[in-house]
């Protein structure tokens, strides 16, 4: 037995040295190999500069847009609903897919019971993996979300229809986060996480009385406590200098409002009038002596003479020097004004103003045209009579 012992413990001393001079001679192999290797690498450093400048514009930009789904990765917080699959690297009996429960759970084997309810996909998988570490020496997790519970949100002011919405569809999308995670999106690109620009299109889009620079988001923080912050959100900036960050990504129960703006500049009007989330058409009604009246579609903040020309303009018992003009305001009441018509003016409210969906532009007839309407009456009777005679020879 002693001999036994002793021959045991001689050979894990020898196998140790054995590990510690294979360890000396890589050490001094890898030394060598990088003093001879430091003017090649230099040289091909150099001549390979400017390419890795052009890639590294490349990468910038396909970083970008892994931030952009990377973020809303970070944001999404699971619920009753979601599908998501977990992968426990190394051992695929535990990896698969798991529908979160009723109760804001999932159920996996070993840990059982994993609450997930209000958690990121990155926090459900560091939770996870908390749970695993009992029985797997490092846990290697990560959860994707495979698709997404329908969301319902509120939207209110400046839009053409609000209301309540469940908008977007993350099925075809790829949402991950983990040690091994990364978040990508469908060729198709026919699934995507809402945001707010696409819950305003949903919603007709913008007015042109909308205030996008002050666009309000109501949030709940706390179902149980019935916390909520408020976002505000500058679409603008959007516009102005593609500012994604603005576009947010819309949780459940979330609440927007788009006030009313005080001011609008014509400028700006126009900027706004060709964004996405602005309505492609609207419809004003021009009736009366026009030669197509009726519905007109035209595109938003047209101006009013352009609606004239594009209801074939005037006939030839027209009043051609003014029309009148009426709008409903969104309080309930109807405004209406003469408005001179000049077709040599620009666009400004008092002589050729921005329309909004459903104007009317009324044109009347001329004083000629209504002094025949008057008379002819009158004159009826006595053409009748006249043509009978004419009959009889008188």
């Amino acid at each position: 037995m002693k001999i036994e012992g002793f021959t045991t413990k001689a050979i894990r001393r020898f196998n140790q040295y054995q590990e510690e001079q294979h360890c000396k001679l890589c050490s001094n192999h890898i030394v060598k190999s990088l003093s001879n290797g430091v003017l090649l690498l230099t040289l091909v450093g150099l001549a390979n500069l400017s390419n890795s400048a052009n890639a590294q514009l490349a990468t910038n930009a396909s970083s970008r847009s892994q931030a952009t789904l990377s973020s809303v990765a970070d944001e999404y917080l699971l619920g009753a609903g979601d599908r998501i699959h977990v992968d426990v690297f190394g051992v695929a009996d535990y990896t698969g897919d798991y529908q979160v429960l009723s109760d804001g759970s999932i159920s996996m084997p070993l840990v059982g019971v994993v609450p997930v309810q209000g958690l990121t996909l990155l926090q459900a998988s560091n939770d996870i993996s908390r749970r695993y570490a009992r029985f797997l020496r490092v846990p290697s997790i990560t959860v994707r979300l495979v698709s997404a519970r329908p969301i319902k949100v509120a939207i209110s002011g400046e839009v053409y229809r609000p209301g309540v919405y469940s908008p977007g569809d993350t099925s075809s999308s790829t949402l991950s986060a983990g040690p091994s995670a990364t978040p990508s999106a469908s060729a198709s690109g026919s699934g995507s996480v809402p945001t707010l620009t696409s819950l305003i299109q949903m919603a007709g889009g913008i007015t042109q009385s909308a205030d996008i620079r002050k666009i309000r988001i109501e949030r709940t923080q706390n179902l149980a406590f019935g916390t909520s912050k408020r976002i505000e959100v500058n679409l603008w900036q959007l516009l102005q200098s593609s500012d994604l960050s603005q576009d947010i990504t819309l949780r459940d129960g979330d609440r927007i409002v788009i006030p009313t703006a005080t001011a609008l500049d014509p400028a700006e009007a126009n900027k706004m009038a060709s964004a996405s989330f602005s309505p492609t058409t609207i419809t004003v009604n021009v009736v009366g002596e026009v030669q197509h009246p009726g519905a007109v579609q035209v595109q938003p903040n047209t101006p009013l003479n352009q609606a004239l020309l594009a209801a074939g303009g005037f006939n030839t018992r027209a009043k051609r020097d003014a029309v009148e003009f009426v709008r409903l305001n969104p309080n309930g009441t109807v405004s209406r004004r003469e408005v001179a018509i000049d077709f040599t003016q620009g666009v400004n409210e008092a002589k050729n103003p921005p329309l909004r969906n459903y104007d009317t532009i009324v044109v009347s007839r001329s004083g000629v045209s209504k002094l025949t309407d008057a008379i002819s009456p009158i004159l009826s009777p006595l053409t009748g009579i006249l043509g009978v005679l004419k009959i009889f020879g008188f």
